[in-house]
């Protein structure tokens, strides 16, 4: 496997703005690294990833990492599979029967963990828990579910209160999460949250918060045992920790590797470093009610200074693609059409003049301190225009929670974010960010808001496409944010593991090999 050399020492100098030199030093491994390294067999392998769970039951933890231990815990009824093809899981035929009936066959002689069977009554139990607002879920892809109906033991109709076009594609993952109603009942929430049962194609064995998640595999699988005996999960949110672990060979895969932590295995010879495309949009939320930036012509500017290929290229070491709206690539309506914004300072220094900002203009920026390059070099370029950031550097704890918060203010006038459009259609992204009514928009639109609409009701695919075409030829000229680019997913890894990870990146370890 190849490594992607670093780009030029100026560039990237230029770009970090005086910024201190590499994040990553040489340091020794934490007690994390230690313990992922113990094992009772042969046959762990050993992950780190940024950080863990928090917590086991599948319907409370809407976080990637946490999906990326419980994906191997639990199956879902649909899955992606590493050609992004959705394809069966724990159902093995789906169709809309009217707008209003999603009708799932399930697949016949699968067990849960306990040797509690699955059937049509795991569904119905799993999915209208996901939904009882009593259950507290974060969760919000099944918002337009009403209720299951059995039709027989192994057929069920989801049935919603509205239409949804993409349910199959929403029970791919954290919507589609398998649990068994019995011995839920037996236990209760807490006590299967400490010792969670799935049908998936690993068992828990046990959790040492801060230290090691220990799955091991389920020889009853119904797709087969898989290859390793245990997965140890470890969390190691200092890229520094997971490099030292990866390079002692305390860690066999090292997931959501920074470009920035990617340089520092060069000359590792039993390292590899592999790059796979990726579905994670990155952009800039702009509030469009702001005393400035409710002007387009400003919005328009800041889209035009932003030298994004500059940015892939010198601060991401090339792990990324140029975004034209927020839709990614590989989602169902993007449109080709529609291109990246005309990176030219010349452009943006007269939208600005025109706009009456002529002698420059001061913007409020928030950002996580994971996203700290990216942020700097974004206060550069938008500097050399006249735009002066105001940056604020979040611990990503600090962040995500002024993220959630009901005070949009609290991220101030712009707001640097990352967006994982998991189902692979273009809604995904859009409707967390532009209709009105979500937490996360600085958009008040009517004709955006009846878009987001059609495209969450329609079920036709090709009025949807026709939608999505308006949609994103609609962002493209109102620009209520700073399109950058969608990252590459990056994994460093010894030579104990073949495995390619499909386009939403969570560490599905069945097919590894």
């Amino acid at each position: 496997m190849s490594m992607t050399a670093p780009p030029k020492t100026t560039r990237r100098t230029a770009l970090r703005l005086g910024a201190a030199g590499s994040l990553l030093g040489a340091v020794g491994l934490t007690a994390g690294c230690g313990s992922a390294a113990d094992s009772e067999g042969t046959g762990a392998l050993r992950i780190a990833q940024p950080s863990e769970p928090t917590g086991l039951d599948p319907h409370l933890e809407s976080g990637l990492d946490g999906m990326n231990v419980l994906i191997n815990i639990f199956d879902t009824l649909t899955m992606r599979d590493t050609k992004n093809e959705l394809v069966p899981r724990l159902a093995t035929h789906w169709e809309a029967t009217d707008e209003h009936h999603w009708r799932f066959r399930l697949r016949k002689g699968v067990t849960f963990h306990n040797g509690e069977p699955f059937d049509a009554r795991s569904v119905k139990f799993s999915i209208e828990r996901l939904i009882d607002p009593d259950t507290g879920s974060t969760i919000v892809e099944l918002r337009s579910v009403d209720h299951v109906e059995i039709i027989d033991d192994h057929t069920v109709d989801i049935v919603m209160a509205e239409p949804d076009p993409v349910i199959p594609e929403k029970v791919s993952l954290f919507g589609g999460v398998m649990l068994p109603a019995d011995h839920f009942a037996d236990v209760g929430a807490k006590g299967f949250a400490a010792h969670p049962i799935g049908t998936g194609p690993f068992r828990f064995v046990s959790w040492r918060k801060a230290q090691l998640l220990r799955l091991a595999a389920y020889a009853d699988h119904w797709n087969g045992r898989p290859a390793f005996d245990e997965l140890h999960f470890t969390a190691m949110p200092n890229p520094a920790s997971a490099l030292a672990g990866i390079q002692s060979d305390a860690v066999d895969l090292v997931s959501a590797l920074d470009p920035e932590a990617a340089l520092q295995l060069e000359g590792y010879k039993d390292v590899s470093l592999t790059t796979h495309p990726g579905i994670r949009m990155y952009f800039v939320v702009l509030d469009t009610e702001h005393e400035i930036l409710k002007d387009a012509r400003v919005r328009r500017a800041l889209n035009h200074a932003v030298d994004v290929p500059l940015l892939i290229s010198a601060v991401l070491n090339d792990s990324g693609r140029e975004a034209a709206t927020i839709v990614p690539r590989e989602a169902f309506g993007y449109d080709p059409d529609v291109k990246p914004p005309k990176r030219d300072p010349g452009e943006a220094r007269r939208l600005l003049a025109d706009a009456g900002h002529a002698d420059g203009l001061t913007l409020s920026f928030t950002a996580s301190n994971k996203d700290q390059l990216v942020s700097q070099a974004l206060a550069g370029m938008l500097e050399d225009v006249g735009v002066t950031l105001e940056l604020e550097i979040l611990e990503p704890g600090t962040f995500a929670e002024r993220l959630a918060s009901d005070d949009p203010s609290s991220l101030g006038s712009m707001y640097l974010t990352g967006s994982t459009g998991w189902t692979l259609d273009g809604e995904a992204t859009m409707q967390s960010y532009i209709r009105s009514d979500r937490k996360r928009s600085r958009i008040r639109s009517t004709e955006a808001d009846e878009m987001i609409d059609a495209l969450e009701q329609t079920i036709d695919p090709d009025a949807r496409l026709k939608t999505f075409r308006r949609m994103q030829e609609w962002l493209h000229d109102e620009a209520p944010f700073l399109f950058l680019y969608q990252a590459d997913q990056n994994f460093a890894s010894n030579k104990r593991i073949e495995w390619t990870p499909n386009v939403n990146g969570t560490l599905a370890m069945e097919t590894a090999r």
